[in-house]
């Protein structure tokens, strides 16, 4: 494997006072959505890192590759800290410009206020000593890592450090220490910019893994012990990245397409391959994953969506008059929010306690 000389930089999000959400914000108000609570006996520390990998260049923009990555985990004590935010005001203010032009029919800028949307993470809290499972998440394409808490949430609560990876170039937004990243895509990738998010991810995925132990939470992270889970385009990108990577003992699929390379044949590790009975591409998700051994499952009255925090906050909205009924169908389904979660949850979280006890 490719040596890389990868620089990190761990940050925490900002001061108290900057986490607690207001009663109206310059993003305009709106309904005060909430994140379902992680399920597990364990309390939510986290944290953000910054990374570079000068070996490589960025395929977007040139320069180095940066990446942005939040790692959430099981907290000794959260006394005196607070719930951080699930975006940042500057990612907020991105993603409201964002959101409505991919996912027609959500709101337009102005009628949510997506900076006051809480974790259940709190930042710069203590690890509890131990030596966890690792999972690392890629997220679906256009969307940031950030989309990603609720579940990832839920796995550390359970007793697991989580490492959600950003993407930029392809995320709808990433906040940089050099600046705010917003997304090269302006519709749905063609064939080669979609092999280049893939190729790109992939790499990503795999810098991920050579600097864990280089991470601020290294010291609670089991390195026998790491599993890959990625949603749509994160779903393709991980189980690629696992192929002929010995580090990683399990991989989970949740949708995300397995036909842009050869059959990965010979994974040689538990796979999951989870899928929703609503998505338009079923159809190919069912052909890319034909002969493939893995344990399969299908989420009933969902959609493709229903896998990200979009599954809890879109019924909200569609109970505050925001979306229609048809939106919320075509992103997450028509099922109760609450069954599609407990169904992801509890089978994402079996699969990985099953082989990475």
């Amino acid at each position: 494997m490719t040596s890389r000389r990868t620089l990190l930089k761990g940050t925490l999000f900002g001061s108290a006072a900057a986490l607690l959400p207001t009663a109206a914000s310059a993003s305009g108000g709106g309904p005060l959505l909430r994140l379902p609570a992680p399920s597990g006996p364990y309390p939510v520390g986290l944290r953000t890192v910054h990374l570079t990998d000068p070996a490589r260049t960025d395929p977007w923009v040139g320069g180095v590759r940066e990446l942005m990555l939040t790692v959430l985990y099981p907290a000794r004590t959260v006394r005196g800290r607070s719930r951080a935010p699930q975006l940042t005001p500057a990612e907020a203010e991105a993603f409201a410009e964002y959101a409505p032009h991919v996912h027609q029919g959500l709101p337009q800028r102005g009628a949510v206020d997506w900076g006051a949307v809480l974790t259940h993470g709190y930042a710069g809290a203590p690890p509890l000593p131990g030596r966890w499972p690792v999972l690392v998440y890629s997220p679906g394409g256009g969307d940031s890592r950030t989309l990603g808490t609720g579940l990832a949430e839920d796995l550390a609560s359970h007793g697991r450090v989580v490492v959600l990876v950003d993407h930029p170039g392809d995320a709808s937004q990433v906040e940089l220490p050099t600046g705010m990243r917003r997304t090269v895509l302006t519709g749905p990738p063609d064939p080669a910019t979609f092999r280049t998010m893939a190729d790109t991810r992939i790499a990503d995925l795999r810098c991920v893994l050579d600097r864990l132990g280089g991470l601020p939470l290294a010291p609670v992270m089991d390195p026998d012990r790491i599993g890959l889970y990625g949603h749509s385009a994160g779903g393709t990108a991980a189980v690629y990245a696992a192929r002929g990577d010995r580090r990683v003992g399990a991989v989970a699929n949740l949708e995300g397409y397995l036909d842009l390379y050869p059959t990965p044949a010979g994974l040689g590790r538990p796979l999951l391959l989870l899928r929703t009975d609503g998505f338009e591409g079923a159809a190919r998700i069912e052909s890319s994953w034909a002969g493939l051994p893995g344990r399969r499952a299908l989420l009933a009255g969902a959609n493709h969506w229903a896998f990200t925090d979009y599954g809890a906050l879109v019924p909200q909205l569609q109970a505050a008059g925001l979306v229609t009924a048809t939106v919320r169908a075509a992103l997450v389904g028509t099922g109760d929010p609450a069954v599609t979660r407990a169904g992801v949850r509890r089978r994402v979280g079996a699969f990985f306690a099953r082989h990475l006890p």
